[in-house]
């Protein structure tokens, strides 16, 4: 298990230098001039326009650029925005905000979303088969604005219960709806996910041996259905907690949370190139410890896999 781990996380150094590569010549080959941009509507000094391009490097080739910046990564260096201010205090600032969102989407998702995958699995044709598959069907059809402006009008305007913007009463009450809007379409997805394996596997052999057995009911769902049936499950959900962090965006402006994605739509419309590299550097380190961690499940959920 240590070597495997070890290999991963080498094999996961490549990935992050050509990831960041990628993103790092794409948003610095957008059209317009950054340090420009500092100045507004007027011109900008020449003078202090020359000093910080030179400080920044954005007179360099591209590669050389990416040099700088990479080497800073593997510091622990992010950069610093065009004003001074590191990186690395924008992240602290802003990054707990999208954690507690991210992990309240990702537990209402898995909670709910695998219970009703179990329950429309177990009682197939039957109310709760079809109020399941009905249920879900509507949340993937409703755009996450759509769905979020909805709650927000009924849910904090009119009854109440739910602050309707900002983050001033805390966690939990303040990031329940936000979560639950982001998490909607995610939760659909894992319900049909999880309904569709659990019927795989209750049409399985040792299934069918273990009731033969006379195994209790509760025993051969829990035991030997429900464990692999959620390998499927773990996957989609290890993939889905880096796109909840990254897919915040227009949960976070919806509901004016100040968290990472409302930072990336404000650096990416004010042309903050650092803080738009950097934050998406974080997102992918995230993908690649999410990856790592669902691969590492997987032994858990079935013996029969073993990492030598």
């Amino acid at each position: 298990m240590g070597r495997f781990v070890v290999r991963r996380i080498l094999q996961a150094i490549p990935v992050l230098i050509g990831v960041t590569f990628l993103i790092f010549y794409l948003v610095f080959a957008l059209k317009g001039d950054p340090i420009q941009a500092l100045a507004g509507e007027k011109r900008a000094d020449p003078n202090v326009a020359a000093m910080l391009r030179e400080q920044y490097h954005l007179n360099d080739p591209k590669i050389v650029q990416y040099w700088h910046y990479i080497t800073g990564v593997f510091t622990g260096d992010l950069g610093t925005t065009y004003t001074g201010r590191p990186i690395s205090e924008i992240v602290s600032e802003r990054f707990p905000v999208t954690l507690k969102l991210a992990l309240t989407a990702f537990g209402i998702e898995a909670v709910l979303g695998i219970t009703a995958g179990i329950f429309a699995a177990l009682k197939k044709g039957k109310f709760i088969d079809n109020l399941v598959l009905i249920s879900t069907l509507v949340l993937i059809s409703i755009p996450v604005f759509v769905l979020g402006s909805v709650l927000q009008l009924e849910l904090g305007v009119k009854v109440g219960i739910t602050p309707v913007a900002g983050i001033d009463d805390g966690w939990p009450n303040s990031y329940i709806l936000p979560a639950f809007v982001l998490a909607s379409t995610s939760m659909a997805y894992i319900a049909r996910l999880t309904r569709a394996s659990m019927m795989e596997s209750i049409r399985a052999d040792y299934v069918r041996t273990a009731i033969a057995k006379g195994l209790p009911r509760r025993r051969v769902i829990g035991i030997h259905t429900l464990r692999n049936s959620l390998i499927p499950v773990v996957t989609f959900l290890g993939m889905d907690l880096g796109a909840l962090m990254g897919g915040a965006i227009i949960t976070e402006r919806l509901f004016n949370l100040p968290g990472i994605g409302g930072q990336l739509a404000k650096s990416v419309y004010l042309r903050e190139r650092p803080v738009v590299v950097g934050l998406v550097t974080l997102l992918v380190l995230i993908y690649l410890v999410a990856n790592l961690v669902v691969d590492l499940l997987y032994a858990v959920l079935d013996p029969r896999i073993r990492y030598e």
